[in-house]
């Protein structure tokens, strides 16, 4: 077994842009020798101290686990970060795989297939000569530089990819994949996957310097939540202070229903509400009294309360906004945004809160939320299609001090006291 000092510590953390891509920080003077056991496992350098993990079968936090016991053993120091340890800890749905039996281990292995053919597409190993789409998926034939399996068909795509055919001669793989799929033949490999795409992406990014304790922060900053019985102390309080709020009676005990004198804003809440996915709160606007709702938003167990102080007052008494974007609070207070082709998420420095864009979606259009990864979060607001601009920048404003609270706090007005009274008015919405 090869030695190496325990005085080189590894730290895992999820990509704070790319999940479920992994990123491993080294440190400590055997740390070289660290960072070449990971090498050989499939991770790659992005820096002097990070190195990074990023397949296209999805499944990172599995072979981190593995890598971090591998590492144990030869007597390194691990540390792997919450939101990650919750990824490995947590049992995947398999869905639909080409498997026999579709067992957990069989289907791994098959995926661990597509990631090799993968690997060896992306490093030169295997050329691919052609490719067409037989209806269904991609197809292709090439040829490897070396090896008894030198003549290939491929079938299939990311993570379901795999061999379907060898020969021994290239002339011969060629001519049965043109009887095969004949005018579909396109010369080349195909176009890459969105989420080849993505790999490739991240693999090639340099962590720099100034992120690199963004990522080391991930693995030890729990995002901010509400405690027990806060939510109750709130709606109680609410109900109590403010007239212009009206409780309403259910059939049962376990919600309560708020609703605004302008008969335009509800708020219904339920007090069984406890698991982290659980819907406590649902807030709605209506175009008028017994007008259609123009949006809505469900609020999780565990939202810090002042998020949702913020909506109700700001739905009470809204404060002007001008043409500001939503982000503008954001990216004054330095969070990081990350684009994708369906969805742009900010990131504050400390990766304890996001907000997330689907720009196409309806009922979650926009999204805040608490942790790393909007799988595994903490707390989330959703926001559907219709919500106004203004609503969207004063959840920013107060999320932004959630994340990165003034030096401060204690000379700051509460925030209700900044929001002033105010006369409803006409808002625009984003849809």
């Amino acid at each position: 077994m090869p030695y190496a000092p325990a005085d080189a510590h590894v730290t895992f953390a999820l990509h704070p842009d790319h999940h479920p891509a992994v990123i491993a920080t080294t440190s400590g003077p055997t740390s070289d020798a660290a960072r070449s056991h990971l090498h050989d496992l499939g991770w790659r350098s992005t820096g002097p101290t990070t190195m990074i993990l990023a397949r296209i079968d999805r499944e990172e936090p599995y072979y981190t686990a593995r890598a971090a016991e591998l590492l144990l053993r030869y007597g390194f120091t691990t540390e792997i970060g919450p939101a990650l340890q919750e990824k490995i800890d947590t049992e995947w749905t398999l869905g639909d795989h080409p498997t026999p039996s579709g067992a957990r281990d069989e289907v791994r292995e098959a995926s661990s297939d597509a990631q090799r053919i993968h690997d060896d597409i992306a490093e030169g190993h295997l050329t691919i000569h052609l490719h067409a789409h037989d209806g269904h998926t991609t197809v292709a034939v090439g040829t490897y530089a070396a090896g008894v399996r030198r003549h290939v068909h491929l079938h299939g795509e990311n993570h379901l990819r795999q061999i379907v055919s060898t020969y021994d001669d290239e002339a011969a793989a060629i001519a049965e994949f043109h009887r095969l799929y004949s005018v579909a033949v396109r010369p080349g490999p195909a176009p890459l996957t969105e989420l080849e795409q993505a790999v490739r992406r991240v693999l090639r990014e340099e962590v720099e310097p100034g992120r690199q304790s963004d990522v080391l922060a991930a693995t030890r900053t729990a995002p901010p939540a509400a405690g027990p019985g806060e939510h109750e102390q709130f709606l109680k309080s609410l109900l109590d202070d403010s007239p212009q709020w009206e409780q309403y009676r259910t059939w049962g005990d376990h919600t309560t229903i708020a609703s605004h004198e302008s008969l335009t804003f509800r708020a219904e809440f339920d007090h069984e509400a406890r698991h982290r996915t659980d819907a406590a709160w649902t807030i709605a606007e209506y175009d008028g009294p017994v007008g259609e709702r123009l949006w809505h938003a469900t609020i999780t167990a565990g939202t810090p309360v002042p998020l949702i102080q913020t909506l109700l007052q700001h739905l009470d008494a809204p404060l002007p906004v001008g043409l500001s974007e939503p982000h503008e609070p954001l990216r004054e207070a330095e969070w990081t945004p990350s684009g994708y082709p369906a969805r742009t998420t900010w990131r504050a420095r400390n990766q304890t809160i996001a907000f997330e864009h689907v720009a196409h979606a309806t009922d979650d259009r926009w999204i805040l939320y608490g942790g790393e990864d909007l799988d595994g979060a903490a707390w989330a607001i959703r926001l559907s299609a219709g919500v106004g601009h203004d609503v969207l920048t004063q959840l920013a404003s107060t999320a932004a001090v959630l994340a990165a609270p003034p030096p401060t706090p204690a000379r700051r007005a509460p925030l209700g006291s900044r929001l002033p009274t105010a006369v409803p008015q006409q808002r625009s919405r984003v849809r």
